[in-house]
């Protein structure tokens, strides 16, 4: 593989002199910051054995979640790869998957990819296809970016500043010293720019020439993108604008920094575009092939192609805000260019939201309850359809029809969203007299209904307006329940099946059973025991009997406070504890029923979709 315009950008720029400066002294050398520095920052103790149920593959993909320091997540790839490698793999990919069943857990997935090419270069190069297709093509030279970015990774140099001019010198000498500086910094700067420019090159090349194993990778990355990138090209001439891929999407452009970086570009030119099938080429230098099939890659192959895919960045870089397809754009990317559309386009943006008021059809994209309130804030127009549009969905298939939820006061901006729009959902399916409404999270708590027009509204009116306390008393809760079966006279049939309480305390704690009521020096925690919930929930079945109600209705109490997504049942009577936030449970959460799922069955399920059939362990 020959990388000669690289090569020849360097001469033409005389930066190749600068690329690999000399080391003047020798490390005995470095005496004094160095022992400072092993005082103050002493090496990292080994870190411990992580918790195990027993299945290191069970713990893999129900352990490890997003925000994970990297280490962690080797320690438990490594214990799950031993346990059975194929299945391994799998887990893998479901970290990064963004359709389906998925995680979505793209810098997991990142340190799971390097940790393969350390220890696994084969296998990682041969699934690279199939990668791509759990995630995005972007993660492709991303990962080449991260190898190559981890292998150089060093301490840069300050930059030296121009010294000042002294204080006696006269203000008007000083501030034409001050802007003097000014320009010869720019000028350094630039100057170290350029060079860095280079220093990725040339690493690269080197790397691609004494690492095999990143040659073999780099070498399938190219081939993967040449021949989608060729297949879109038949697609397009053709006709079938439907069966383009994003290849052309995430493929770096020339000049990037993941071109600078990797030398994608030429790699992925020389297979389009050949010497020996193009007589053109035949005559002219390597310098100059090179530079007219990048050019030509770009020209014939990645602006036509990303043309046809209507890319709203496409039309926003060429300020063709006028032709911008509103109706086809996603709506993630509208709320995440909103400002930017109002701000150049301002007058059919905000037609395009008055068309979206009156159910005009907008790209349908599958997204989450906590995602479209989140994204109210921007335009909640469009999030108010999108909303609709799922409650309508989910009445069809969901079994949320008869349950009532409990919203507690959460922290953290995610688990917020998440506690908010579920208790909104299930209280927008609910029938009857619970229909719109929810119980308080309090000591004395109130059946509430929900008041406002819009989502914005509604949930200010859940954070602001509804009372929240530490603990809440269940039998207050039930008894409420029963107060208003019998006010309504419903029969057995219309009362609620389930209870969701939306929290981010233990159960213990929040059924007031366990007090904590001060903290030792030493940091042992104090607390006293209240009451026993098996006595209280014997007291509520009798209740409940006594009112006509065969069934107490089951209570589904989810920590969204804690780390690991995962059900468990069994540990208090008439209680399903689920705890985190993964699409998995939400997912379920909205149109399945959360009762029933299996941990263990849950993992297999979710590996077992047919893209996963495609990958291969090699070494």
């Amino acid at each position: 593989m020959s990388f000669s315009y690289v090569v020849l950008q360097q001469v033409r720029h005389g930066l190749i002199r600068s690329v690999l400066p000399k080391i003047s002294c020798s490390v005995s050398q470095l005496t004094g910051p160095r022992e400072i520095y092993k005082i103050f920052n002493p090496p990292s103790p080994p870190l411990p054995p992580p918790p195990s149920s027993g299945n290191p593959l069970f713990d893999f993909f129900y352990h490890v979640v997003p925000g994970m320091k990297s280490k962690r997540v080797i320690r438990r790839l490594e214990l799950a790869w031993n346990y059975d490698s194929l299945i391994a793999l799998k887990l893998i990919c479901n970290l990064r998957g963004v359709r389906g069943t998925r995680k979505s857990d793209k810098t997991s997935f990142y340190a799971a990819a390097l940790w393969l090419h350390k220890h696994h270069p084969k296998t990682l190069a041969c699934n690279v296809k199939a990668f791509a297709e759990f995630g995005y093509f972007k993660d492709l030279p991303a990962i080449l970016h991260q190898i190559l970015a981890k292998e150089s990774r060093k301490e840069e140099e300050p930059l030296p500043l121009p010294p000042k001019s002294p204080r006696e010198v006269p203000a008007d000498i000083r501030i034409q010293d001050s802007m003097k500086r000014v320009q010869r910094v720019k000028e350094m700067a630039g100057r170290k720019r350029s060079e860095a420019r280079i220093k990725k090159a040339v690493r690269a090349i080197e790397m691609y020439n004494a690492d095999a194993n990143y040659r073999l990778l780099h070498d399938r990355i190219s081939d993967v993108f040449a021949e989608c990138l060729a297949s879109d090209l038949q697609n397009l001439n053709s006709g079938n604008i439907q069966n383009i891929s994003f290849a052309s999407k995430w493929c770096p452009s020339l000049d990037s920094s993941y071109d600078q970086s990797t030398l994608l570009c030429e790699s992925i030119a020389r297979r389009i575009f050949p010497r020996e099938l193009y007589p053109e080429y035949e005559k002219i230098d390597e310098a100059h092939y090179t530079f007219r099939i990048r050019d030509r890659l770009r020209k014939q192959v990645l602006v036509p192609l990303r043309g046809a895919l209507k890319l709203p960045e496409i039309y926003m870089s060429s300020n063709n805000w006028a032709m911008l397809p509103y109706n086809q754009i996603p709506y993630v990317a509208l709320t995440r260019y909103w400002k930017t559309f109002m701000e150049h386009d301002k007058v059919r943006f905000k037609c395009f939201r008055g068309s979206v008021k009156r159910d005009m059809k907008i790209a349908e994209e599958t997204l989450l309850p906590h995602q479209i309130l989140a994204a109210s804030k921007y335009d909640h127009n469009v999030a108010e359809l999108q909303w609709r549009r799922m409650v309508e969905k989910l009445l069809k298939i969901s079994n949320l029809k008869d349950s009532l939820a409990i919203c507690d006061r959460v922290t953290g901006r995610r688990a917020i969203d998440v506690s908010v729009s579920l208790s909104l959902l299930v209280s927008e399916m609910s029938q009857g007299p619970w229909k719109g409404k929810l119980m308080e999270f309090c000591e004395n708590p109130e059946l509430r209904k929900i008041e406002g027009d819009n989502l914005r509204f509604k949930k200010y009116f859940i954070r602001e307006e509804m009372m929240f306390h530490l603990t809440t008393d269940f039998l207050k809760i039930f008894d409420k329940i029963l107060q208003v079966a019998v006010d309504e006279n419903l029969k057995k049939n219309e009362m609620i099946k389930r209870l969701y309480v939306f929290t981010d305390v233990k159960f213990i704690h929040a059924s007031g059973k366990v007090t904590i009521y001060g903290i030792e020096p030493y940091g042992e925690v104090l607390h006293k025991v209240n009451g026993d919930w098996e006595t209280d929930y014997q007291e509520i079945q009798k209740r409940f009997r006594e009112s006509g109600f065969s069934n107490v209705p089951d209570i589904v109490f989810w920590n969204l406070g804690h780390p690991v997504a995962t059900v468990v049942k069994g540990g208090y009577k008439g209680v399903t504890l689920v705890s985190g936030i993964s699409y998995k449970l939400l997912k379920l959460f909205i149109e399945g029923d959360i009762n029933d799922i299996n941990p263990v069955a849950s993992m297999e399920t979710a590996i077992l979709r047919k893209e996963y059939d495609k990958l291969v362990v090699v070494d």
